[in-house]
């Protein structure tokens, strides 16, 4: 019988993969709003590195049958991991890592600057002709499908489809190499839609909520945020095919970044002229929605901070900036709708890490590690998470691990 902490309501219960870790009350409160929906498909599943959100519950996979709600699914839609393995070696790396982090930084443009002005942020292209051909090429194969979409709903129009991509973004995106129990270099980034995908997000939002007063449902609600759209509408159709292309458009991005990463090193003096990738590209998104089925019946699966861990699947775990991270295979456990955690979880609020975590903590807690060492990542330091190893504990029924990476070089925006 699989491991859960079972928390009944009095609509679905919330099924929490928690192991002895707690759920914080601002979280739970979160989880019961949401079990507490009509149209929730047998119970929410909760992940080990659950915390509270904004409009939905970090860490959490909600089944729905015939709705979707836009805040759960988020603004970064498609948010996820990627990772490749290589033939290099550790011993074939520099002692020091400081050039390969300048000339992936170089690479693939990240963090934001001038209020992400198109054309003045650092974090993005600042032309056309300033990017890479192929960045060129797959952002114009993904235009046709959105010129639709902004045909349709105006405001969604978004002038950074090109100038987004094969960029990183801010937060906690990252790139990095990573070794792992072989000493086998790999290749790991996390990044979404970038500006594009969260105009997509934030007007569905908005239009779900319109729809809640328009049929005055909207106080009826538990939370505004938790306002919903329902299949078969106009509305609802409109959001999933723009749904669609954003979650395209953050797996391209990603590929993007990953090419990118791959030809810097390609290029570096001191990496081996010659390498190979030797393990499957995974690309796993952690933010986003889709049609699946479930206890006998196609629902829709919302996986806010989670993977799909079906029977099989690859995915990855990512810890903090100083933990360890883990290429996971998929069990296919039920009860979590075939799912899992997509990384460690936040113990502290960005504000709080920044007031509590000091420049010496983050240094010694990121020791041996290229890395920013400054005041503006202390609230992506390691002490910002939980324990990677809990969260891996909690969840052993959900996936098996892999491959365990220790992080050389982190890239941060």
């Amino acid at each position: 019988m699989t491991r859960y902490n079972y928390f009944p309501t009095e609509n679905v219960p919330i099924k929490a993969f928690t192991g002895d870790m707690e759920i914080e009350r601002q979280a739970m409160d979160q989880l019961e709003n949401i079990a507490s929906l009509p149209f929730i498909h047998k119970h929410v599943a909760v992940m080990p590195d659950v915390h509270m959100g904004k409009g939905a519950t970090i860490g959490s996979v909600i089944a729905t049958k015939q709705a979707i709600v836009p805040a759960a699914v988020g603004v970064d839609l498609g948010c996820g991991m990627m990772a490749v393995g290589t033939s290099i070696r550790a011993d074939q790396l520099p002692d020091n890592l400081n050039s390969i982090r300048t000339a992936i930084e170089a690479a693939v443009p990240h963090g934001r600057s001038d209020n992400g002005k198109l054309g003045t942020d650092k974090g993005s292209w600042n032309s056309y002709e300033a990017m890479p051909a192929e960045h060129r090429s797959r952002a114009k194969r993904l235009l046709h499908r959105y010129s639709l979409i902004v045909q349709k709903h105006p405001k969604i129009e978004h002038g950074g489809v090109h100038q987004h991509t094969g960029t990183l973004g801010g937060g906690n995106h990252f790139v990095e190499l990573c070794l792992d129990e072989y000493d086998n270099v790999w290749i790991m980034l996390h990044s979404g839609s970038r500006g594009p995908g969260n105009k997509i997000g934030s007007y569905f939002i908005n239009k779900a909520k319109e729809e809640m007063r328009r049929y005055h449902i909207d106080k009826f609600l538990p939370d505004q945020d938790l306002a919903y759209l329902v299949e078969h509408s106009e509305i609802f159709d409109d959001y999933i095919h723009a749904l669609d292309w954003a979650q395209d458009y953050a797996a391209e991005n990603r590929k993007a970044m990953m090419e990118a990463t791959v030809n810097a090193l390609v290029a570096h003096p001191d990496v081996p002229d010659f390498f190979i990738i030797t393990d499957q590209a995974i690309n796993c998104h952690h933010n986003y929605a889709q049609k699946e089925r479930h206890y006998g019946e196609n629902v829709w699966i919302t996986r806010k901070g989670a993977v799909r861990a079906r029977q099989g699947d690859y995915g990855i775990i990512p810890g903090s900036m100083g933990a360890k991270s883990f290429i996971v295979e998929g069990l296919g456990n039920k009860d979590s709708f075939c799912s899992c955690s997509h990384g460690a979880g936040r113990v502290m609020s960005r504000t709080e890490a920044k007031k509590r975590i000091t420049l010496e903590e983050h240094a010694k807690a990121t020791a041996g590690i290229e890395c920013r060492k400054d005041a503006d990542v202390l609230d992506e330091s390691p002490a910002a998470y939980k324990d990677i190893d809990k969260v891996m504990e909690a969840q052993d029924e959900l996936v098996s691990i892999y491959r365990t990476l220790r992080q050389i070089v982190n890239v941060k925006g």
